[in-house]
């Protein structure tokens, strides 16, 4: 994909990786509806602020109607409230998967109808190594991104008809706030991963890996979990 005429919408966009992903499309001279549940907190020159609230499907079905010359999603937002499956509370639990899962479906099915409808395009989703590995401490989070592995991969089969690719990015802790209290030699920098994500949309590959701890636990599926 020519990112440097894509229309994008980057959800997450006012902060994080999804501020880092959407300064590095406007310097490569794409559009960017940037948005946010509250768009009066994006700060990035040139960028578009849009309303959507990925849990509001109202919302989500408003910003279709804006950004209707989207040829790019970026489904970025997300939340960890570090909430095991058992011994948490279930209304956490359920937060996470609907903002982490079911908030990029209603996206996507959203955008689906005008990528197509401006020839075609492509979807990001932004995962996370725990797609793959499932701490128990951090059973929401990895339910949920497992389960977005999962849509990522059937709705690659399904769009791909209609002209639109999907990437989905893993990557582990990255120096954003999500991961603040974890030190930071073991944080990737955003602006990196960002630029790895962009390289990958553009050369359509279905799963980006990040950094090396990504790419370890990703060899390590085929490894039965009861091998020595």
């Amino acid at each position: 994909m020519d990112l440097k005429n894509a229309v994008a919408v980057v959800t997450g966009a006012n902060r994080g990786l999804g501020r880092h992903i959407s300064s590095q499309l406007l310097d490569r001279g794409a559009t960017v509806y940037a948005a946010a549940r509250r768009p009066e907190t994006v700060d990035l020159p040139g960028a578009i602020p849009l309303r959507l609230d990925v849990t509001d499907e109202e919302s989500v079905r408003a910003a279709a109607r804006v950004a209707s010359d989207a040829t790019l999603l970026v489904n970025n937002a997300g939340i960890s409230t570090s909430t095991p499956l058992i011994a948490g509370g279930l209304d956490a639990v359920r937060l996470e998967m609907e903002t982490n899962f079911f908030g990029p479906l209603a996206v996507t099915r959203a955008f689906a109808p005008v990528l197509e409808g401006n020839g075609g395009g492509a979807v990001l989703n932004v995962l996370s190594v725990l797609s793959w590995l499932h701490p128990a401490g951090l059973g929401s989070y990895a339910a949920a991104k497992a389960a977005a592995w999962a849509m990522s991969d059937a709705s690659r089969e399904e769009l791909a008809p209609r002209g639109i690719t999907v990437s989905a990015l893993h990557v582990a802790y990255m120096a954003t706030d999500m991961a603040a209290g974890i030190p930071a030699d073991q944080k990737a920098d955003p602006a990196e991963v960002a630029a790895q994500a962009l390289h990958g949309v553009e050369a359509g590959l279905p799963e980006i890996l990040a950094d090396a701890t990504t790419r370890y636990v990703k060899q390590s599926l085929a490894t039965s979990p009861n091998a020595a």
